[in-house]
């Protein structure tokens, strides 16, 4: 039977390591229980934080247990270290990515395991149990003189290591034992049908290592920023660097799928996609950072997608594409697989892709507004495919959608939506005025006074004195809160002051935010979920800039007292102060980096 319970680590119980490429998880047990290869969206080799006994996994501990593990990434870098305190030694497991080379045949996608005894001696016990497409398949071992090379459902994998391994049914295992000093190693190699593998070097590795930290400390060395977080600013960033696709230049919402929402409930998603609003976000915050390489490398994807002049039906973008820029799957459940506790369906793939959501058309043009402003500036052919997304926003802003949380009950008319065609339109004319570009202004601004009338008008309760979810309504939402935030109101606006006391008094509980209340708007799910800690960074930037700077400092850090042992974010927070969600979540780092340069901004002054 599945282990159920205190068994399962928890969500937050785990750092993130990657390679730009693909990522994987490894928790504080020293079990790297989540990985896909060779990409985000390939299927799962370690899939054990969705299936305890089926999912796979690869584990390094002590053979007799730790009496207390601690992790921590070697400073301003993405190299973690799982550190064993043990009645007779302290071992350490040091677990990273190399960073792949373009142009370099050599460089292979490696996952690397170093263990070394810092104090004392330790017996060390290695497990690793490979289970491809999504614990569908099993891999078949073949012993080499320098390690095992296991396939199974199209894959091919290499482990090498310095000490002896014993393969059984599949699963490679070793114990070795680690005097004070002494260093053992294993390495994960992901092969093509023709490469061989490697010998475990530790000379080799050493170099690995310290080339794998002079990248992540030489790309960090490029932000800008300076204030009271850095250390946490700077972890945020390196996150979203980790979600990036280098090749490509997109940007995953996550690198995991199905970690629920709730314990026992079925809001769990696929997030191993490019969305839109989240990519879009991500390019503010790193450009905030001075990050501008990463910005651009997403831009010319963005641009690939603005270019492709053809309506999917649901207007010329899709809310979320694979990274290659192609529909993803259609969603699908894996049965076969528990969930995070018991906590099913696993599910690959996202209905949401056939969801109308007007709000990205904003976000996106907000971001090509922002890399033109501070970047390099957009293309003649770039602008020309801005136009006529605008036109087509022009058009239909007015339309019922699924909205920005991607409600699965049906269509309405959001306010965000309406809020966010707004600012599609507003910043189109900006760069058509700064830049001299062509385009019909004055019918662009027709329309944007339209939209801001209807705000204005049906979106506004004056019972509640507060901006509602949707025209004529009676539920709050916190993306409302985005209206100073996009230069919509002012933030002295009495309007917005007092949305914000309403959503103070209803959605915000200690300085955590609920994005709604789904027993006052329905969302067509079952159960109920956490606080959304996206909103609780926009709750922090929208005190800010109401000049509450006390209130907001205090709700800053009391949201870093969320964060877990590494810095880093789920989706959500529960009622017991756990993380919820897929993790790490580009939504909330990037929410976190603009509410700490914001606020730092404000303190001084600025």
């Amino acid at each position: 039977m599945p282990e159920t319970g205190s068994d399962w680590p928890g969500i937050a119980d785990h750092g993130l390591i990657g390679d730009l490429r693909t990522a994987a998880l490894v928790g504080t047990d020293g079990t790297i229980d989540w990985f896909c290869a060779p990409r985000f969206d390939s299927p799962s080799i370690f899939a054990s934080i969705l299936d305890r006994e089926n999912g796979g996994s690869w584990k390094i501990a002590p053979a007799d247990g730790a009496v207390r593990t601690q992790q921590f990434y070697f400073p301003e870098s993405a190299v973690l270290a799982t550190r064993f305190l043990t009645e007779s030694g302290v071992v350490e497991v040091h677990d990273f990515m190399p960073v792949l080379q373009p142009g370099d045949p050599d460089h292979r996608q490696r996952l690397v395991r170093r263990v070394m005894a810092v104090r004392g001696s330790t017996t060390v016990h290695m497990r690793l149990d490979a289970r491809p497409d999504y614990a569908r398949a099993t891999c078949e071992a073949e012993t080499l003189e320098h390690g095992v090379v296991l396939t199974g459902d199209g894959v091919r994998l290499g482990l090498s290591a310095t000490s002896d391994l014993t393969v059984d049914s599949g699963c490679v295992t070793a114990d070795v034992d680690l005097a004070e000093g002494e260093v053992a190693l294993f390495v994960l190699e992901v092969l093509d049908d023709d490469d061989e593998l490697d010998d475990a070097d530790l000379d080799d590795t050493a170099s690995l290592f310290d080339a794998t930290l002079s990248f992540w400390r030489t790309w960090l060395s490029q932000s800008t920023y300076r204030g009271r977080w850095r250390e946490t600013v700077n972890r945020s960033a390196i996150t979203l660097k980790l979600l990036t696709h280098e090749p490509s230049g997109a940007i995953v919402a996550a690198p995991t799928t199905s970690l629920p929402e709730l314990i026992g409930g079925d809001r769990n998603w696929d997030y191993r996609y490019v969305w839109m609003r989240d990519a879009a976000f991500s390019l503010y915050a790193l450009l905030r950072l001075g990050f501008t390489q990463e910005a651009k490398s997403f831009m010319v994807w963005l641009s690939e997608r603005l270019g492709e002049d053809k309506d999917h039906g649901l207007g010329p973008l899709r809310v979320l594409y694979d990274i290659d820029g192609n529909q993803p799957q259609d969603e699908f459940m894996l049965d076969h697989l528990t969930g995070y506790r018991d906590s099913g369906p696993v599910r690959v793939g996202n209905a949401a892709v056939d969801q109308l959501q007007l709000d990205i058309y904003g976000e996106l043009i907000d971001s090509v507004y922002l890399f033109n402003k501070y970047g390099d500036g957009i293309s003649s052919d770039a602008w020309s495919d801005v136009t006529r997304v605008v036109d087509w926003v022009c058009e239909n802003w007015d339309r019922e959608d699924a909205g920005m949380w991607e409600t699965r009950a049906g269509s309405q008319a959001h306010t965000t939506s309406r809020l966010m065609c707004w600012v599609a339109i507003e910043r189109t004319i900006r760069m058509a005025r700064q830049r001299g570009l062509p385009g019909d202004i004055s019918a662009w601004a027709k329309v944007r006074d339209e939209i801001y009338e209807r705000i204005m008008d049906r979106s506004w309760n004056s019972e509640l004195r507060a901006f509602t979810q949707t025209e004529d309504g009676d539920a709050l939402d916190a993306g409302v809160l985005l209206m100073p935030m996009v230069k919509f109101l002012s933030s002295a606006d009495p309007k917005f002051l007092s949305t914000l006391d309403a959503i103070e008094d209803r959605l915000v509980v200690d300085s955590l935010v609920f994005r709604y209340d789904p027993s006052i708007s329905p969302d067509g799910l079952e159960g109920e979920e956490g606080t959304f800690s996206l909103c609780s960074f926009w709750y922090v930037e929208a005190l800010t800039r109401a000049g509450r700077l006390e209130d907001a400092r205090l709700a800053l850090e009391k949201m870093f007292t969320y964060a877990n042992h590494l810095g880093l974010y789920a989706e959500e927070v529960g009622t017991t102060g756990d993380q919820l969600g897929n993790f790490p979540q580009a939504f909330t780092h990037l929410a976190l980096i603009s509410a700490a340069t914001n606020l730092d901004k404000a303190l001084d002054g600025g």
